[in-house]
């Protein structure tokens, strides 16, 4: 019997500034293969589907069990990590693509920065002064911790960011992934002492104002995240501080 292959058709593109074009492997099938496992061979092996040898596929990836989000990439026109993406469960021939709201550096590699500079201007951290011992931190409820929890497990995959019609080249909208951490960093007892901050920076350019309610990032998260609810969370603050400053001045 002839072996069973898997045709991968992969969106590559050289340079930042090059145009983009497509290219198709094939390779033998295994069941247990995922996207990162079938480029890992296409790597090893950069021959296209009709015999030429190209240059090895570049693409981003680190934990490989889907908690680092650096192998984000649009496969079969959905984002999703290519980490836990089986093949087996895709059928046919796969298209791979980089994601479309991130620069391309090359191939299927983006560059993800603006997710990081979105969370230094939310100021999405818990500043706490590590040169003499704090003592015991302050308690948290179990329900306030367990709903925490579901916001610390984003991993600034871009997912959310990818599937967000208000993410565009007309827009600075943040995206959802760094309301949810606005929202969580509040949530700490410690991290309150900085919530009107975080609110201004949400109060600004590409804040939770420009959010148009289209709900895709909750349908894609990879970690199921529930978004919505901190994005309507940090809304309904964001008006009660205007309304609160609106008075005091």
């Amino acid at each position: 019997m002839p072996e069973k292959t898997q045709v991968l058709r992969i969106k590559r593109q050289e340079s930042p500034n090059s145009e983009p074009y497509y290219e198709e492997f094939e390779i033998p099938f295994l069941g247990n293969h995922n996207i990162i496992s079938m480029l890992m061979e296409i790597r090893r092996n950069p021959v296209t589907r009709q015999g030429k040898r190209v240059a090895p596929v570049v693409f981003d990836a680190n934990c490989l069990e889907e908690v680092c989000g650096s192998c984000t990439m649009v496969i079969n026109g959905r984002v999703r990590q290519a980490c836990s993406q089986l093949a087996e469960d895709l059928g046919g021939p796969v298209t791979v693509e980089p994601m479309s709201k991130f620069p391309v550096i090359r191939d299927l590699w983006v560059d993800r920065s603006k997710m990081f500079e979105a969370l230094k201007k939310a100021h999405a951290w818990i500043p706490i002064d590590g040169t003499y011992d704090l003592g015991p931190g302050p308690r948290m409820a179990p329900s306030v911790q367990e709903f925490a929890y579901l916001f610390s497990r984003c991993m600034t995959c871009g997912c959310c960011l990818e599937a967000c019609p208000q993410v565009n080249a007309h827009s600075k909208f943040m995206g959802a992934a760094v309301i949810g951490q606005v929202y969580l960093m509040s949530q700490h007892q410690t991290g309150k002492m900085n919530h009107e901050e975080r609110l201004e920076a949400m109060m600004s350019e590409g804040g939770v104002a420009d959010c148009g309610n289209a709900q895709n990032c909750v349908e894609v998260c990879p970690k199921e995240i529930p978004l919505t609810t901190a994005i309507g969370a940090v809304g309904r603050q964001t008006s009660i501080k205007w309304l609160r400053d609106l008075f005091m001045k």
